[in-house]
């Protein structure tokens, strides 16, 4: 119930409002955001590369409505990667982009948009010797995605998917995507969806992972790992250990578990920090809290200490 009145406030305008008008909330947004720029987002990439770390950067931002603002978004990705690279950091961080942020949404010709715009993203990539991971939203935009990473791939093969564990549909999908160079991202997935398409109870979500996770393994792409579950992430290590992959890699949310994170880098495996920044942080915030009880208690905890 908790993290289904969470979810639907993401989509709410008048919650919204309120969240980001009380200014307790900015101590928690903290945690999870790196900032409101990308001087924040540099900042703190450095700080998880010095301590072995790598990242994916996210520069908020979703459901653009106009054709402008889309490509505000895409100007903002190359200038992050510029700065990446300037800083030297392209060779351990790369970047995740929501087709909703780069004009998906557009009534006309939306998806047409979204991935001429996500293509001038990788080309910025490409240049730099970085990658783009596509993230993945909610259900009913899957087929959209997946059709936009095939075009892309056409010229920027390396370029990453987002599979989400509780949709029933994403076994085949991992199957589909499990072949050589193929980067697959495999997450529980943090959207509200309906029964008819995705598992409600965490039990059947933790399993439909950990099938998802095997055909990953089994295959010769490359899968990464995103979970902050230790037994998910013990299965994945037992797993790889099976099969002596060294072709995969980990993956958390900034700010949470960072000690964890630190750990799996120093036992040296690949670990990669998702690094969202920007003022756009709502929707993301939200979704963060609806899915761990243990946000929504620090966020509690910090308003009533910082009160």
């Amino acid at each position: 119930m908790l993290r289904s009145t969470l979810l639907a406030a993401a989509r709410s305008t008048g919650a919204r409002k309120l969240v980001e008008r009380t200014p307790l909330t900015r101590p928690v947004v903290d945690r999870f955001i790196a900032g409101d720029d990308v001087d924040a987002a540099i900042r703190a990439t450095g700080a998880l590369v010095a301590d072995g770390r790598f990242a994916t950067l996210d520069h908020l931002g979703e459901d653009t409505l106009g054709a402008t603002q889309a490509d505000a978004t895409v100007a903002a990705y190359s200038d992050l990667l510029s700065r990446l690279d300037d800083a030297g950091y392209a060779g351990r961080a790369e970047v995740s982009v929501k087709l909703s942020a780069v004009g998906r949404s557009l009534p006309v010709d939306g998806e047409k948009i979204a991935l001429e715009n996500a293509r001038r993203i990788c080309a910025a990539a490409d240049a730099v010797g970085t990658t783009v991971t596509l993230d993945m939203e909610d259900h009913t935009t899957t087929d959209s995605t997946l059709d936009v990473l095939r075009e892309l791939r056409v010229d920027f093969p390396w370029v990453g998917a987002v599979l989400q564990a509780y949709l029933k549909r994403t076994e085949q999908d991992c199957r589909d995507l499990a072949h050589a160079g193929s980067r697959v991202r495999l997450c529980k997935g943090a959207y509200q969806e309906p029964a008819s398409v995705a598992y409600q109870d965490k039990t059947d979500v933790d399993r439909s992972y950990v099938r998802c996770l095997k055909v990953l393994m089994a295959g010769e792409g490359y899968p990464m790992v995103a979970s902050h579950d230790p037994r998910l992430i013990a299965i994945a290590a037992d797993l790889a250990g099976r099969r002596a992959l060294d072709s995969y890699e980990f993956q958390m949310l900034y700010g949470i578990r960072p000690e964890e994170q630190k750990r799996i880098a120093a036992a040296g495996n690949t670990m990669r920090v998702y690094l969202p920044y920007g003022d756009e942080w709502y929707g993301y915030f939200m979704r963060r809290l609806a899915e761990r009880p243990a946000n929504v208690a620090f966020f509690l905890r910090s308003l009533v200490t910082t009160g």
